[in-house]
């Protein structure tokens, strides 16, 4: 059987014990119990979490869990030493341990982000990269592997994590069965982008703004760094140092993401041809289209056009 310990913490976001309902549900799905699961906390008994509900946990023990996963929560608070400590310590003898939405953050102070790919909820994925600048920081995926680390993106990411590691143990036709019993969608690929991120660049300057209105009102048109440096009316250096320092992502970058975020509501809608998307986000060839795709979202778009036809 597979010990599974979910770490929490007073002010823990409880629906992140939503983790626990896919293990159990994995269980119902193999018709065996495979997943042991146990809320752990530093010091065990009741613990309350950020909604004011409490839940009983237990001190952690000298057994390795073969799974370890640390909640996460609402605001980012101070770490108590002993809870660092206890993740560091359980992750050393743990087959794989995983951070849920903040989470991330307690896996950093205990070093084990140092030097890999992590995400986190993109409102907090900045704040992350600035204070742990060793950990690799990638505020667009849902969920990212590295080695033996696992982190998600914010709130019902959690799910997407979780029906991730029960397919990397049980393979795909049970996450896919659990998720059908959950009445949820089956697991979004890590890569899929949090999309709200793509939208929430927020630069504070009226220049970068204007730039990036223009971008969204004229996807066919020249968005090169050039262009959109004279909408701002930078030079091309000023407008790039600038757009990076109040958005966190290069002019290319945010561009290409404003572009697939256009495509995908158009794959979405589904009653667009392939070269009809191509041509009004600007992509200019398919080629370049589907290798975008791959990248942001780690599948084609034509698994979002067979997902949009089965949807309706």
């Amino acid at each position: 059987m597979r010990r599974v310990g979910l770490v929490v913490f007073p002010g823990f976001q409880i629906l992140d014990l939503v983790v626990v309902t896919v293990f159990e549900v994995a269980n119902v799905i193999a018709g065996r119990a495979i997943y042991d699961v146990h809320l752990v906390s530093e010091t065990g008994g009741l613990v309350v979490s950020s909604a004011g509900v409490a839940v009983d946990s237990r001190a952690p023990d000298e057994l390795a869990y073969d799974t370890l996963m640390v909640a996460g929560q609402m605001e980012i608070t101070p770490t108590s030493p002993g809870l660092v400590d206890l993740v560091r310590d359980a992750a050393r003898v743990s087959r794989r341990t995983a951070s849920v939405c903040t989470g991330a953050f307690i896996l950093a102070e205990a070093g084990l982000l140092e030097g890999r790919r992590a995400t986190t909820h993109w409102v907090y994925a900045r704040t992350l990269q600035r204070d742990f600048p060793a950990v690799r920081m990638d505020e667009d995926c849902i969920f990212i592997q590295d080695g033996p680390i696992w982190t998600s993106a914010g709130m019902t990411a959690a799910i997407d994590l979780s029906l991730a590691l029960v397919e990397a143990d049980l393979g795909v036709d049970i996450s896919r069965a659990v998720a059908r019993k959950m009445v949820v969608y089956h697991r979004r690929p890590g890569g899929q982008s949090q999309f709200s991120a793509l939208l929430e660049l927020e630069p504070r300057s009226d220049r970068i703004q204007k730039a990036l209105r223009y971008a969204r009102e004229n996807l066919t048109a020249d968005l090169s760094v050039e262009k959109l440096a004279e909408v701002a009316n930078l030079s091309p250096r000023q407008f790039s140092r600038a757009f990076h320092a109040e958005t966190g992502q290069s002019p290319a970058k945010a561009v290409e993401n404003l572009r697939l975020e256009a495509a995908r509501v158009l794959m979405e809608e589904g009653r667009h041809p392939i070269e009809i998307i191509v041509r009004e986000t600007g992509f200019g060839d398919r080629e370049r289209m589907r290798r975008a795709f791959l990248r942001a979202f780690g599948q084609p778009p034509q698994a979002f056009q067979r997902a949009a036809r089965l949807s309706a």
